[in-house]
C-alpha cells in the first residue's frame, strides 16, 4: 500500500539524507550515579584544607557510531551496575585523599574506607588506587579522570557495539563546582 504524495516525498528525501548524515552522527547512551564522599585539598591551602563531603554526581556517556547487532550501544543494566558498583565500593561513604596526607594512617586504623590519589605500586593498598597514580590530590577534576577510567575499564568488558567510546565524564562535586574529562568536541 502506498502513502500519500507527501508521506512518499519526505521518506525519499530522508533516504537522500542519510549518507552524509550518518558522518555526522553517532547514538549516545548515558549512565548518572550520585555517592557521598569526603576529601581535603591541603596542597591548594583555604577552606578545602580541611577534611569536608560533598554530595557528589557523575555522568557517563558511552557513544558508538553504530549499533551492534543487538541494536545497542551497551546493555544499560550491565554498565550502570558495574560503575555504581565500583563507585560504592571504593568511594562511596568514604574519603579520597592524596597518598602524602598524613590523615590516610589515621583513617585507615579506624577502618575508614580510604581511597588514596598519587599511590605507585609500592604505596597502593590495592590496585584501584593504580588508576589514580598519576593524579596526585582528589580534585573534581582528578576524579573526573578517575572516573572515566574506571568507566572505560567497565566498558571494555562488556559486549557492546563497535568503536564504542566513553565520551566526556562529568562530575558535580558541589552545585557550583564541576569538571569533565574526555574527548575535546569537534565541530
Amino acid at each position: 500500500m502506498r502513502g500519500t504524495a507527501t508521506t512518499d516525498h519526505t521518506i525519499a528525501r530522508l533516504a537522500n539524507l542519510l549518507p552524509g548524515d550518518l558522518a555526522r552522527t553517532a547514538h549516545q547512551v548515558t549512565i548518572e550515579h550520585t555517592f557521598e564522599t569526603a576529601h581535603r585539598l591541603p596542597h591548594l591551602g583555604g577552606k578545602c584544607t580541611s577534611l569536608h563531603g560533598h554530595s557528589w554526581q557523575v555522568v557517563v556517556p558511552v557513544i558508538a557510531p553504530t549499533l551492534s547487532d543487538d541494536v545497542t550501544v551497551v546493555e544499560f543494566g550491565v554498565l550502570k551496575a558495574g560503575i555504581r558498583e565500583w563507585i560504592d565500593t571504593y568511594l562511596d561513604h568514604g574519603t579520597m585523599l592524596g597518598v602524602r596526607d598524613p590523615l590516610a594512617v589515621s583513617l585507615y586504623a579506624e577502618r575508614c574506607k580510604v581511597f588514596r590519589f598519587g599511590a605507585d605500586d609500592d604505596q597502593a593498598v590495592d590496585g584501584t588506587e593504580l588508576l589514580a597514580a598519576d593524579l596526585g590530590w582528589p580534585t573534581v577534576e582528578a576524579v573526573a579522570v578517575l572516573l572515566r577510567r574506571v568507566s572505560q575499564a567497565v566498558l571494555a568488558a562488556l559486549p557492546c557495539a563497535p568503536d564504542v567510546r566513553v565520551g566526556g565524564v562529568f562530575v558535580r562535586e558541589t552545585h557550583l563546582n564541576t569538571a569533565t574529562f574526555g574527548p575535546v568536541a569537534t565541530p
